[in-house]
């Protein structure tokens, strides 16, 4: 074919982009190439020149130029380049009747020719010779911002721009700017404010209209005004309110009078007129209004006539400017332009007439909207709005299904303009693909005017619409739909019975504005209503109305982004959508209607723009403008024409032709361009073979000279379009247009067969989109309608066919969208690495492969069988239709067999993909990038079909085996996705040690094996069977080696039993084909099986450790219990939660199948509404460990368990709230129970009872204090005070004896008044209240005084020995080091564990990062490592030692440190509150010190090369000298030379619990403290010299000089606190410090500078002597102040470290308690 180009080909200049025109159609026309060096791009055509664009960016006009000045002749025969262009890089081109634009690469425009009336933008030349830049400036923008173009459009007095926002600009003169003006021209270019805000997605102008091509959804991000509630431009209200029995009607039908909305009330009365009309109105209002009084009559059955909202308020909906005809719409008769006839094919049905699109398919459904006879009362029954209702919707659906593809969203909607992909989503109508589907359309119009008010108010809340004034005709309606069938598949499986449904829906949307519900509720009602109706109308009506006037529409148009935000679109649009063009389009148009090019069904001008409704939904592409007729091009490869026909240029005879109908071409020929030129049409389309072919209507051009007027009217013209015949000769057609009476066309040649390939990919898509259209629309749709449909499938076939529509919608859609975009594709680019096949071959793969599931789902299931019944009541016995959308060539298969042949069909066209890829690769070089692109997308593709083609073979023998599978079983087993692998019908395996009788039978599914067994005898073989889910099967072969046979092991957490093979090959397959399934079923891939494409490589065998969820059917303890985490071999074995039906849940970790390690367990409280809660750790399934219980009571236990039990160390806090808890418990537990030393804190009664526990009762020995400072220390027995005991009040009140209850004295004792008096006899009584005694009363004289020393009490006997407290906090720590018992076990063993917890700790740390604090980690990373040393500790071991224990004890995570803040907490519990207490002050010192030898034990079994408790360091002490401050050597040892638990411990343990030891101390020293306070202050009042006098100081160790703020200043009789300063200072800081060793050095420090002072003074080296230096250091401390003196001297007393008593420090601290005594004595002489 390549060959026969007639022109062109020979001259060779050129491959691509050779331009051909020519004009007519006539035999005898041959196209003139012209002749230009570089290839065409792009070529317009104006009414007597054009505008080439070539590549490289430059332009060339040719024809009559009459504005260049210095041509010769006006009439140019060879292209001239604008050399005015020349430095600019143009990127698009248009042509007007006589003026031209350009568009450069940076968005700038370019204008000449005519500009008389202001055409080109250019104010005050009315010609323009050359390209002029002109400017087009956004003025709203602050600062006004210059606008970036995108493309042109030129018309005869105006030229419309599209913006890189994709608004419209416009300037020139007429109504056909759009603008809102009435003074032209108009010369700068201005925003056509009524599309502001929509995505104009291509622009075009004919002689005085225009028309745009705008996508249904707002750009999402743009923020939409609230609705106002008067109209913009004649402040009318927008809405009438109107009550209707239960509902409210909110109209807003008003039309503006200033006429921009005339559409909505045309559209509105159309389709008011009765089903029909409204159907008619929906192709285009077929009567501006008609009023719908008349309409009652027609109304079928439908209850629309209530709704007419119109006839209540007739008026109000009319726009002023319409003529009211008022005809009935019964009668019938056309008004204006509305045609009427039935007949005629594809006249929209007008006012009254049934929908009956008489095209072949007339849609007659059974009374889907049945013509106007029926009842005519307008108030139709309740059943009737049903069975409407229903209708209506199946219709949309079924519309929608057509085009399912539409579902998919629009994606963001391409910016590009160049393509102007536009599809118009609105009504994804099966129509274009069918007459049908115009009829279709109206039928659904109808229908919806044809419910009642009542639907009306439904339809209302749907729409937001009333239906009253519901301008948008019905097309809308199927917008709605489609727009929320995607939610709907989801909500509903309502394939089955709407009628519910319907009530529900009519209750809900009588009420008003409920857009959403509505929206939601329409859905509701038919699987598969269209999307995009829905949403187009929705959007559409938003926008007209937008600028002018809102009303409910508007409304809805506000919420137009909100309803994007639900992903309506069939399961959810993949992001690479993005770069599809979208479908969901809508047309608008304004302007001139005099021809009835604007296709509003009338002949009436629009100033600014309307929308076409006729066509919302139709998926429109592409619009071209004639000079006086409009043509749409639709994803379908269809095309609507409207507007002037005098020469046939609109391609059919229809009428009338003010509304689009489709032009008539024959079967199988697919238009995918389209030109309009004056008074003809140039269509671009597919025909039988690869290459594209011609068609042309209209009228018919003579060679010969120009005719006259008349003859051109009377000359011959086509009655519908003619294939060109030349146009096999010019090539590969790559786009056409139109202009004056002249064609062009821009065709390539076929190099190396790419260009062929390409078209020939195009075409297929093309075609293809075509062939799933048709499915949904002759098939499904058809089939939805039928009421038997859901009772026939049943609810689960009903919900897969709902599915599969859903998913063929979603193919469907992104086929039509790739098949837009590569028609762009071939009129543009042609870079290979723009192809969507390519780039987005994951998103193919995957919507086919989700299409083929769901294919299989339905058929495993018998829904293609069901479905023959349907299909007979529907099509008929033969059922033709399907017998030939099947494409079936076999002949006499089941008609079962043919539908799933039919819904197979896509799988053969991806493998048409990966043909139509290779063979493209195949025209490049093997070794380039595009070659592997293409040949690595075409084997996907490939291996995708291969692999679906396993999946349906998969299918179709799980579908063989349910019907051959016995028993009744089926119905249990059968599942939609669940497909059969392998089974054991024929003995090949068999259960090992089975029963003589019994029977067994193994089928492999993909997500389960089921074991089925029975007894020979029994009819009905298989009495039970047990599905075990592949997810938790773990098998594994048997070796033949020693036992002969065949067997598999299968493991399964409940049960394990051997399978026995019959042959090795057996076995092998079984193994591998159940290794597969459940790698498979690990994948997550379900019944996919595993894609080539994924790249996944499969493993020979399923991991052993896997995620699973699993529920126990057997198990005492986990029985119906459902697990869900890590397995290992049949066993919970790691992280994972488990879930009882009684509502406990575990989560945590687990180890062979129990709680094992740390988790979290809750079990709901029957009673109460809280629940018990435990966080903690477990062995083998139970509680052990430590952990916290928060029972449902309120109570809290946070310490250890064993066997679920509270055992060992732990606190109870009980109380509704802990802040408020009445009790708190802390100690020893055995079995649940109190048993051991404890700490109860009665907070009600104000008592504190530390002691000993049996079986939560007080038994053996305790102390109790009380608020009120009574002290009780003695025996207990059965929680009682019961035994000997000693009482004192705070008085020092004393009483020693028998007890027998809880303060009650019983029997013999003693009684000690303070004053010493005491009584001695028997007692009885409660304390406090009056005590009976007999007995002796002794007063002991003064001078006894032997005898009053024995009678001192000597408290602490009683008490429990500090050695037997707290035993279970050092067990647990010695547990943790593995040792059973305190020192038994080994040192390695111990170290081992603590790296263990500190490793342990620190992965937690790392995955929980904000439970530690920075210096916490660092202690932890800096305890890894252990303090290794060999042979006895020197100094510096034990440096490093004690630092070691520092930073153990720093971190809880650490066993000493864990042990430490246990011992910490214990110790607050015990001696703070009540506890506070100076009687217990013995007890608290002696506590510590038991806690210093037991943690030195823990630290001598750690470190054991330690010397014990009072033994030497290795080192020699001479090194210490040099560092020993006073700088001289001391005979007693250093406290560092010798190992003691204190120096090593009390600092890290002291500092912790100084607060409530030192807050005992103080309350003990008291008295004493006051008296020597009271003396310090009375001292102080004297200045220094008087106070070193009074204390009699040598005079030689007065100051002379003292430095005051670095001066020095003589020591004055007035000097007061300036003396020995350093020294007082010094001494002051005994108070900060915490353990005795830091106390004793400040004390040394204190005498230092006390030294240094006095050295300075004498000026020569002298030794003091104790009577010199006290009288000195008493006056430093009576200067220091120190208001708790006693309480230090006592604390250094008692915990000094006694290897230091005799040395240095024991000296010093010695004077300190000297000078202490005797300011307390001093008297003032």
């Amino acid at each position: 074919m390549e060959k026969q180009i007639s022109c062109g080909e020979e001259d060779g200049s050129g491959e691509r982009g050779l331009l051909h025109t020519w004009m007519g159609y006539s035999y005898s026309t041959t196209p003139e190439r012209i002749l230009l060096s570089r290839p065409v791009l792009q070529a317009a055509l104006g009414a007597r020149h054009g505008v080439l664009l070539v590549e490289g960016g430059q332009v060339y006009s040719f024809g009559e130029l009459p504005w260049k000045q210095n041509q010769t002749s006006s009439v140019v025969t060879e292209p001239v380049l604008e050399a005015a262009l020349s430095e600019q890089r143009v990127v698009f081109v248009a042509a007007g009747s006589a003026h031209s634009g350009v568009v450069t690469e940076d968005g700038g425009m370019h204008m000449w020719g005519e500009n008389t009336h202001g055409q080109c933008g250019l104010s005050g030349l009315s010609v323009i010779p050359n390209p002029t830049p002109v400017g087009v400036l956004d003025s709203e923008a602050t600062p006004p911002q210059t606008v970036k173009i995108l493309e042109v459009a030129c018309g005869d007095q105006h030229t419309l721009a599209l913006s890189g926002k994709h608004e419209v600009w416009a300037w020139g003169s007429g109504c056909q700017l759009g603008l809102n003006t009435s003074t032209f021209p108009v010369w700068k270019p201005q925003k056509v404010e009524h599309l502001a805000g929509r995505h104009v997605l291509q622009v075009a102008c004919g002689a005085a209209h225009s028309l745009a091509v705008v996508c249904c959804l707002p750009p999402p991000q743009e923020p939409r005004k609230p609705p106002q509630d008067k109209c913009g431009q004649c402040h009318q209200m927008l809405y009438t309110m109107t009550d209707k029995e239960d509902h409210v009607i909110i109209s807003d039908g008003h039309h503006c009078p200033v006429g921009v909305e005339l559409d909505s009330g045309e559209t509105t009365s159309a389709f008011e007129g009765s089903p029909d009309q409204s159907l008619r109105c929906k192709q285009g209002k077929s009567s501006p209004t008609e009023p719908v009084p008349s309409m009652s009559t027609q109304i079928p059955k439908s209850p629309t006539s209530l709704a007419n909202p119109e006839s209540t308020t007739p008026t109000e909906s009319k726009p002023a400017s319409e003529p009211q005809n008022e005809v009935p719409a019964s009668s019938q008769e056309p008004v204006e332009p509305a045609i009427e006839h039935p007949e005629e094919p594809e006249a929209p049905p007008t006012n009254g007439e049934v929908c009956v699109e008489a095209s072949e398919t007339s849609i007659s459904e059974p009374g889907s909207c049945r013509a106007t006879g029926g009842k005519s009362s307008p108030y139709p029954d309740e059943q009737a709005v049903k069975a409407y209702l229903k209708r209506l919707c199946d219709h949309a659906q079924a519309e929608h299904t057509t085009k399912t593809p539409s579902t998919l969203h629009p994606a963001q909607l391409s910016s590009d303009c160049a393509d102007c992909f536009t599809s118009d989503p609105l009504i994804p109508v099966a129509q274009s693909v069918t007459p049908m589907g115009s009829a279709f359309n109206n039928l659904v119009v109808s229908c919806a005017s044809a419910v009642g008010e009542r639907v009306a108010s439904t339809y209302e809340a749907l729409s937001l619409r009333k239906v009253i004034g519901y301008w948008v005709p019905g097309d809308r309606v199927e917008e709605r739909l489609r727009q929320e069938e995607p939610m709907q598949g989801k909500k509903s499986s309502s394939l089955g019975d709407i009628r519910e449904e319907e009530a529900e829906l009519s209750r809900r949307l009588s009420l008003p504005g409920l857009l959403s519900q509505g929206t939601h509720a329409f859905l509701l009602l038919h699987p598969v209503c269209r999307l995009h109706n829905a949403e187009f109308e929705l959007e559409e009506s938003l926008e007209s109305k937008a600028k002018t006037q809102v009303s409910p529409r508007l409304l809805r148009r506000t919420s137009r982004h909100r309803a994007r935000a639900i992903p309506l679109t069939p399961g959810g649009i993949p992001e690479a959508d993005a770069h599809l063009p979208p479908l969901q389009t809508e047309v608008w148009s304004w302007g001139h209607g005099q021809e009835g090019q604007l296709g509003h069904g009338d002949l009436l001008p629009r100033p600014q723009p309307v929308c076409v409704k006729s066509l919302n939904g139709k998926e429109v592409l592409r619009v071209a403008a004639g000079a006086h007729h409009s043509l749409a091009l639709t994803a379908q490869s269809q095309v609507f024409s409207w507007g002037c026909n005098t020469s046939g240029q609109l391609g059919h005879m229809e009428s009338p032709t003010t509304l689009p109908h489709l032009a008539k071409l024959s079967d199988g020929i697919r238009v995918w361009d389209i030109g309009a030129g004056q008074q003809h049409t140039l269509l671009l389309a597919d025909g039988d073979c690869i290459q594209p072919i011609l068609y042309y209507s209209g009228q018919q051009v003579k060679e010969v000279m120009e005719q006259t007027e008349e003859e051109e009217q009377t000359g011959e013209y086509t009655q519908q379009p003619v294939l060109l015949p030349f146009c096999m000769n010019l090539g590969y057609v790559s786009s056409v247009c139109a202009g004056g009476q002249r064609c062009a066309a821009l065709t390539d040649c076929n190099v190396m067969g790419f260009i062929a390939s390409l078209h020939e990919l195009a075409a297929a898509v093309r075609k293809y989109y075509c062939k799933l259209s048709n499915i949904s629309s002759l098939l499904l749709q058809p089939l939805l309608k039928l009421d038997s449909l859901s009772s026939a499938l049943g609810p689960s076939s009903g919900g897969l066919l709902q599915n599969l529509i859903r998913r063929l919608g979603r193919l469907s859609q992104l086929t039509g969208q790739t098949s837009a975009s590569l028609t762009s594709f071939l009129r543009r680019s042609r870079d290979i690495r723009g192809l969507v096949i390519l780039d987005d071959a994951h998103l193919f793969l995957d919507t086919y492969s989700e299409y083929c599931s769901a294919v299989g789902d339905l058929l495993v299931m018998g829904g293609f069988q069901a479905l023959v019944k349907p299909c007979h009541d529907v099509f008929g016995k033969g059922a033709e239709v399907v017998q030939k959308l099947s494409e079936c060539s076999e002949e006499g298969l089941p008609l079962a067999d043919v539908l799933a042949h039919l819904f197979y069909l896509p799988i053969k066209h991806l493998h048409e993909y990966g043909r139509l890829l290779l063979k493209l690769a195949t025209c490049y070089e093997v070794s380039s990038v595009d070659y592997q692109k293409l040949q690595d997308a075409s084997s996907k593709y490939e291996s995708m079909a291969l692999h679906l083609k396993r999946r349906r073979k998969e299918a179709e023998y799980t579908l063989h085996f349910w019907k051959s599978f016995p028993g009744k079983m089926t119905d249990s087993l059968r599942k939609p996705s669940r497909r059969l692998i392998c089974e054991s019908s024929n003995k090949a395996l068999t259960l090992q040690n089975a029963g003589r009788f019994s029977v067994n039978w193994f089928m492999l599914f993909n997500d389960a094996l089921v074991h089925a067994q029975g007894m020979v005898p029994y009819k009905n073989l298989f009495s039970t069977h047990h599905v075990f889910p592949l997810a938790t099967l773990w098998v594994e072969p048997i070796s033949e080696e020693n036992t002969g046979i065949y067997g598999l092991k299968v493991t399964s957490p409940e049960e394990s039993f051997t399978l026995l093979a019959s042959s090795p090959a057996e076995k092998a397959k079984w193994l591998r084909s159940i290794n597969q399934a459940v790698e498979q079923a690990l994948s997550g891939l379900g019944h996919d099986g595993m894609p080539p494409s994924t790249g996944v490589t499969q493993r020979a065998d399923p991991p052993i450790s896997r995620t699973a969820t699993y529920t126990f059917y057997k198990d005492s303890r986990l029985k119906e219990a459902v697990y869900e985490g890590r397995w290992v071999s049949g066993k919970p074995n790691g992280r994972g939660v488990v879930k009882w039906p009684d509502g406990r849940i575990y989560t945590g970790t687990f180890k062979n199948g129990l709680e094992d390690g740390f988790g979290d367990y809750v079990v709901p409280s029957k009673n109460l509404s809280s629940c018990d809660h435990y966080q903690g750790q477990w062995k083998d399934g139970k509680m052990h460990g430590f952990g916290t219980f928060s029972y449902a009571s309120g109570e809290i236990y946070e310490g250890f368990f064993q066997d679920n039990m509270r055992h060992g160390h732990g606190m109870l806090r009980s109380g509704k709230l802990n802040s408020t808890s009445p009790s708190v418990f802390i100690g020893q537990w055995q079995n649940d129970k109190k048993s051991g030393y404890g700490v109860f804190d009665d907070i009600t009664r104000g008592e504190k009872y530390m002691g000993m526990w049996l079986d939560d009762q007080r038994q053996g020995n305790g102390v109790v204090v009380t608020q009120f400072s009574l002290y009780y220390e003695g025996a207990f027995s059965n929680n009682k005070m019961m035994g000997n005991g000693l009482l004192l009040s705070e008085d020092d009140t004393t009483f020693e004896g028998e007890f027998s209850e809880d303060w009650t004295l019983n029997g013999k004792g003693v009684l000690t008044m303070p004053n010493g008096d005491y009584i001695e006899g028997s007692f009885s009584g409660v304390w406090g209240s009056g005590l009976k005694m007999s007995g002796s009363y002794y007063k002991p004289s003064l001078y006894d005084s032997d005898k009053e020393k024995t009678r001192a009490v000597k408290l602490g006997r009683l008490a429990v020995h500090s050695e037997e407290k707290w035993k279970a906090v050092f067990l647990e720590c010695w547990n943790r080091l593995g040792c059973d018992s305190p020192g038994q076990g080994q040192t390695t063993t111990a170290w081992d564990n603590i790296a263990v917890a500190l490793t342990a700790n620190m992965r937690q740390q790392r995955d929980s990062p904000e439970l530690l604090s920075r210096s916490q980690h660092k202690t932890l990373e800096s305890l890894e490592f252990i303090p290794q040393h060999v042979g006895p500790v020197t100094l510096e071991v034990h440096h490093k030692i004690r630092r070691y224990l520092v930073k153990a004890c720093d971190t809880p995570l650490h066993p000493l440190g864990r042990l430490v803040e246990t011992l910490v907490s214990v110790y607050r519990m015990t001696y703070v509150g009540v506890g506070a207490n100076r009687r217990l002050l013995p007890q608290a010192v002696n506590e510590i010190k038991s806690y210093l030898s037991r943690i030195f034990q823990l630290v001598r079994f750690l470190f054991p090369d330690l010397p014990e408790e009072g033994g030497s360091l290795a080192d020699p002490p001479k090194e210490k000298g040099s560092s020993d401050p006073a700088g001289k050597q001391l005979e007693s040892p250093k406290p560092g030379c010798v190992v003691s638990s204190s120096a090593l411990l009390l600092p890290v343990l002291l500092p912790r619990l100084y607060p409530p030891l030192f807050t005992l101390y103080a309350l003990e020293k008291e008295k004493e403290d006051d008296v020597y306070w009271e003396c310090v202050l009375r001292l102080n009042k004297q200045p220094d010299l008087a106070l070193l006098a009074f204390l009699g100081v040598q005079q030689k160790f007065w100051p002379v000089t003292v430095t005051v703020h670095g001066e020095k200043q003589e020591v004055l009789s007035s000097t007061k606190d300036a003396c020995f300063a350093s020294a007082v200072e010094t001494l002051q800081q005994i108070s900060t410090t915490f353990t005795p060793s830091d106390k004793l050095q400040v004390i040394q420090l204190t005498f230092e500078e006390i030294t240094q002072e006095v050295l300075a003074l004498l000026k020569q080296d002298f030794l003091w002597s104790m009577d010199d230096l006290f009288p000195v250091f008493l006056f430093v401390v009576l200067r220091a102040r120190i208001r708790n003196l006693g309480s230090e001297v006592s604390l250094i007393e008692d915990l000094m470290d006694p290897c230091v008593q005799h040395g240095e420090h024991g000296i010093m601290f010695t004077t300190l308690k000297a000078s202490y005594y005797q300011i307390q004595h001093e008297k003032i002489t």
